[in-house]
């Protein structure tokens, strides 16, 4: 009897079909949503990166997995900018208070107690930053140092890497040789590295410094001023930073119009490193050694004075 043969055909044909492709791996699905779960950006990079070299095939599951990710991290960026449009002048800064004591070499040579803060308010287009120090100690009933430095700098972003800065900073150290020094400045900025670990940037421009002396004189100059700015986030609990800046005067007795008249030039160098190490929650321990030069200081005074504090400091 005759049969027909399509169906015997169809299960062969059927035999033959691709198979169908390999779901992406428990491990690798356990390794991303471990990375997702702990919310650290960079780590969720490396592991996608990671995962999708090893599964070439599984690329679209695997960028199913991250869709919601991505997603509460761009609800989060626009967040966070929307907090920084809206912000009031109070709002939105961040800062450290600084607490210790130190010991000092060069015009003099003692212990003291040190303390400072700093402050910081990121907007979008504006940022603004406020420090101020004090180094104070006493030797055989006298004061023997007696230094205070306040600096406020806002800065104007033209995009993510280059910004202009206004400055303006106030300075007294009797045993330098002023009772006071004003510092005036105006320029640009660039961030050379900006990245989660690391920031350095530069900034340089013409300024204006006004010193009163111990014995009553009064100066004025034109100078030029450069600084440097790193912060290296080495690691949870450990962090480096270096700050740098020279300012290259010449001492002008005093203005005809726009134009000085120039006498010697004097060139004011500062350098201070520090390493903090967190202690708990938002209290940190700090090591910092400053260098503070002068080339040409008043009679009878030293060029250099170097400085290591040991402070704790605490954010906020």
């Amino acid at each position: 009897m005759f049969r027909p043969a399509f169906p015997t055909a169809i299960c062969v044909a059927a035999s033959f079909s691709a198979p169908a492709a390999a779901a992406l791996p428990d491990p690798v699905k356990a390794m991303i949503d471990t990375a997702i779960a702990a919310g650290n950006q960079q780590d969720v990079l490396a592991v996608v990166k990671i995962a999708k070299a090893a599964n070439p095939d599984d690329v679209a599951e695997i960028d199913t997995m991250v869709a919601d990710y991505n997603a509460k991290l761009a609800e989060q960026a626009a967040e966070s900018l929307r907090q920084k449009q809206e912000a009031g002048l109070f709002k939105n800064w961040k800062g450290q208070g600084e607490l210790g004591g130190f010991r000092s070499t060069g015009n003099t040579r003692n212990l003291g107690l040190s303390g400072g803060i700093k402050m910081a308010k990121d907007a979008v287009k504006w940022r603004l930053n406020f420090q101020a120090r004090a180094d104070y100690e006493r030797s055989n009933g006298k004061t023997t140092r007696d230094q205070v430095t306040a600096t406020i700098e806002p800065n104007y972003k033209f995009d993510t890497s280059l910004y202009a800065y206004g400055l303006a900073q106030f300075e007294r150290d009797r045993f330098q040789g002023f009772t006071a020094r004003y510092t005036l400045s105006g320029g640009l900025g660039y961030e050379l590295v900006k990245s989660k670990d690391i920031r350095l940037a530069v900034k340089a421009g013409p300024a204006l410094r006004i010193t009163d002396f111990v014995n009553g004189d009064s100066r004025s100059s034109l100078a030029g001023l450069v600084g440097l700015d790193l912060d290296w986030t080495i690691s949870d609990h450990l962090k480096f930073s270096q700050d740098a800046g020279g300012t290259w005067a010449s001492d002008a007795q005093g203005f005809t119009s726009t134009v000085a008249v120039f006498e010697k030039g004097n060139t004011t160098l500062t350098a201070t490193s520090a390493l903090d190490a967190k202690l708990l929650g938002a209290l940190s321990a700090r090591l910092s050694y400053t260098i503070e030069h002068e080339t040409n200081p008043p009679i009878g005074r030293a060029k250099t004075d170097t400085i290591n504090r040991a402070t704790l400091v605490y954010d906020f």
